[in-house]
């Protein structure tokens, strides 16, 4: 019980460097920074960091802020180059395009213009492509705009049969409890069954889950289509009062505020990929509006009922 009272203690640092990485990574970051954070020395906070995460702090922050280049360089097309190199932290252009080849093994402007943001890296074939871009264009040509006058929002009609609804929501900021995994998770309902549980099991008891406007939500650190699927990063979180204490492995982050488009859908476990695939390749080129750089996630507004989950998706957005 006590040593993994220590490992959760030890992974609890480790994820408020994580959070404070993700939130200034367009800024200069050194290791003491860090340790600091931690409340490690900075001596044994290196060792510590690659013991757990198997990179060094250096290894970590430089590939962060290259997968968020390589998204960002597929989301805004039109974005120069130099200036996503900044906004990820790189202090010069030559540095950046240096990183960025020998990660990638292509230019950035190669990958700009060879890439499709729904299509993985090593798995799908160019027929595959082909069939995935048919079938968004397909369900595209139906996709309409409307405004709610009683919500006094913008909606979608849309013929996706999965899909229940679309609009635009402005979100305030949220605060939330997280349990954090790093690792493949595509498929694997035990994963997230046994995250619930250990988050469920922290806030039960807290009276958290008693609250009349309770959120559960899974937040996405990385692009499954850019990032090895066992350095991805998933939180499963609960919002919280601003003020709750964490400790161990339960962590505490802030969702920040602003637009999001909210797709529902309704779904079984082998649904979601599709469902993501949708919202990015059909809804995102027919809505006028490009995803903007904070993170996204998956909010549940009930409980799933015969193998069913309702879904929002939800992913920042700002005008194209």
């Amino acid at each position: 019980m006590e040593n993994k009272f220590i490992l959760d203690e030890y992974k609890s640092r480790i994820n408020r460097v994580f959070d404070y990485i993700e939130k200034n990574i367009e800024k200069p970051i050194d290791l003491e920074e860090l340790a600091s954070i931690a409340n490690f020395s900075k001596f044994h906070f290196h060792r510590i960091f690659q013991g757990i995460i198997g990179e060094t702090p250096y290894q970590f922050i430089l590939r962060i802020r290259l997968e968020k280049a390589a998204s960002l360089l597929l989301l805004n097309p039109k974005k120069n180059i130099s200036d996503i190199s900044t906004e990820t932290g790189f202090s010069d252009l030559s540095n950046f395009s240096k990183n960025f080849k020998t990660y990638f093994k292509i230019s950035a402007t190669e990958w700009r213009r060879n890439k499709h943001f729904y299509t993985s890296i090593s798995e799908k074939t160019n027929s595959n492509i082909k069939q995935t871009k048919s079938k968004h264009l397909q369900a595209e040509e139906k996709t309409s705009m409307y405004f709610c006058s009683e919500s006094k929002t913008i909606k979608w009609r849309t013929n996706m049969k999965l899909n229940k609804s679309v609009e635009i929501k402005e979100f305030p900021k949220m605060t939330v409890a997280y349990v954090r995994y790093i690792g493949p998770y595509k498929g694997n309902d035990k994963l997230f069954e046994k995250l619930w549980n250990k988050l469920f099991s922290w806030a039960g008891p807290r009276g958290i889950l008693q609250q009349p406007d309770l959120k559960s939500l899974v937040v996405y650190h990385d692009d499954p289509n850019i990032t090895g699927a066992e350095k991805l990063r998933l939180s499963v979180c609960v919002s919280v009062p601003e003020n709750t204490k964490v400790d161990g492995e339960i962590g505490k982050m802030k969702i920040e505020e602003g637009k999001y488009v909210v797709a529902r859908f309704e779904l079984t476990a082998s649904d979601f990929q599709q469902a993501w695939e949708w919202v990015y390749g059909s809804w995102f080129p027919s809505s006028g509006f490009q995803p903007d750089d904070r993170p996204c996630f998956e909010m549940y507004p009930e409980e799933p009922k015969n193998g069913k989950f309702v879904v929002d998706i939800c992913v920042p957005v700002r005008p194209l």
